[in-house]
């Protein structure tokens, strides 16, 4: 079995939303090669967003993205970001849903999600229905060597 290949301007336009949303203070963002290498091992999908909410056409601009991974009846979110010109207007909640559709369609029945205590996607996430499961004392270190704790989130899905 051959492994996945992406288009290649697919993964330019996640690492062009990678370059601006992620505070470089936190250390969040992911390069190239590791977004590369997690869409070839196979259980890893994404999803892109154009700045109007919609799956981009050929040759315009991602606002967002989301990266996940399934095993069995899980899906865990790895990433979600949105370009910040592009906040507050709905990309971030379209993205959730597009991730849950696609993990539902996979087989998914649970979504999970990790992310560092004081995100501001927390606030999202609990209005998409994600309620905390866990926390890892001092789990990410920041650039500057400061620890900070991760959340560990999770949602059901209905079995159909």
């Amino acid at each position: 079995m051959s492994p996945p290949v992406f288009p290649s301007d697919d993964i330019d336009r996640i690492m062009d939303v990678m370059a601006v949303a992620f505070d470089p203070a936190f250390g969040e963002a992911w390069t190239r090669r590791q977004v590369s290498d997690a869409l070839m091992v196979g259980n890893c999908r994404y999803g892109l967003l154009d700045a109007r909410g919609a799956p981009p056409a050929e040759g315009v601009s991602a606002a967002g993205f989301f990266m996940a991974r399934g095993v069995l009846d899980e899906a865990e979110l790895l990433l979600l970001a949105v370009k910040p010109e592009a906040r507050r207007r709905g990309i971030g909640n379209n993205l959730l849903e597009l991730f849950q559709e696609d993990s539902h369609l996979h087989g998914a029945t649970r979504l999970l999600l990790e992310m560092r205590d004081g995100n501001t996607a927390e606030n999202l996430y609990r209005q998409f229905g994600f309620t905390p499961i866990g926390r890892r004392p001092q789990y990410y270190r920041g650039a500057n060597g400061a620890r900070t704790d991760a959340l560990t989130f999770e949602k059901l899905l209905a079995c159909v």
